[in-house]
């Protein structure tokens, strides 16, 4: 009985660990996200620190990756950017591969 109990302990850690592990490379994603975002529209050193941190708040709006492009969107067009819900998709896949490497570094 222990073992399993032991076993049952072990699996909700690693659980619990792989939850923590994507959601800390989700946030790394939203970053780089926002600042490929701001740096389309023109925005400042500050303005650019300010609007990645409100990419990843609107990560937590829903489950999923939908909020966050609703928000780069309807921010990039009405910065009148010419930039279409692929071309964001698109580069949510590059920052999604580009923030697990660097997460993967730093653990190293």
């Amino acid at each position: 009985m222990t073992d399993f109990k032991d076993r049952e302990r072990g699996e909700e850690s690693k659980f619990a660990f792989d939850q923590e592990t994507e959601f800390k490379i989700a946030a790394r994603r939203n970053r780089l996200l926002g600042e490929w975002a701001a740096g389309l529209m023109g925005l400042t050193e500050e303005e650019t620190d300010a609007y990645k941190k409100a990419v990843v708040q609107a990560d937590f709006e829903e489950a999923g990756d939908e909020d966050v492009i609703r928000k780069l969107l309807g921010d990039l067009t009405a910065a009148d950017c010419d930039v279409s819900e692929a071309d964001i998709r698109a580069k949510l896949e590059e920052c999604s591969v580009e923030a697990r490497r660097q997460f993967m570094s730093d653990q190293k």
